[in-house]
């Protein structure tokens, strides 16, 4: 899932120092893996990150924003290269998924996250609307291009990109990476059976 400026206004005025973004974003990993999600406050990420609050709050609103732009800020992700074969393809999507989730400041976040979000769905649903939207894009370009024209392309790629989140979201959640390969094949499979129903 990817933050986005709609979701985290941002000050006018100087230009943002990358470094101060990487120290914050950095500190903010670390804390989650280390401590937890209750106690990763603003205040504990600026003594980590050696900055004041106030850089922070002209970058992130609050907490909420900030632990979204560090746990799934789109930045850093590696989107897998197209190949001939849909199959691979997709085997490699669910890895660099499931990879992303069972990362420890992932699985830290996530649960405070979907508290959060009980309280303000709103803010949910914003975020849910511009998840991972380099990955969405990339990956439901190359399933409706394994789609025949005259087929429900786009409507098959979503479906596609949502169970691969929902599934991917459980499994590392819960269970890490262990037996990733199995893991990541029998989901291809399952993906790749729904895709070939629509075309």
């Amino acid at each position: 899932m990817t933050s986005t400026d709609s979701a985290n206004p941002r000050s006018a005025g100087r230009p943002r120092d990358a470094q101060i973004d990487r120290a914050v974003l950095d500190a903010t990993r670390a804390l989650l893996a280390e401590v937890g999600y209750q106690d990763t406050s603003i205040s504990a990420v600026a003594r980590r990150a050696s900055v004041g609050t106030a850089p922070i709050y002209r970058r992130w609103p609050g907490k909420e924003a900030l632990i979204e732009d560090a746990v799934f800020g789109s930045g850093s992700l590696w989107l897998p290269a197209e190949t001939e074969d849909l199959h691979t393809d997709l085997i490699e999507w669910v890895r660099v998924f499931l990879a992303r989730i069972a990362e420890p400041s992932a699985r830290a976040a996530i649960p405070g996250l979907i508290s959060a979000y009980h309280r303000e769905p709103d803010r949910y649903r914003a975020l849910h609307e511009r998840a991972d939207l380099p990955a969405r894009q990339a990956f439901t370009a190359r399933i409706r291009s394994a789609i025949p024209a005259d087929g429900d392309g786009t409507a098959t790629a979503d479906l596609v990109f949502e169970i691969l989140i929902a599934r991917t979201l459980m499994r590392g959640l819960t269970y890490g990476m262990d037996d990733a390969e199995t893991f990541c094949a029998r989901t291809a499979d399952a993906l790749l059976s729904l895709i070939r129903t629509a075309t």
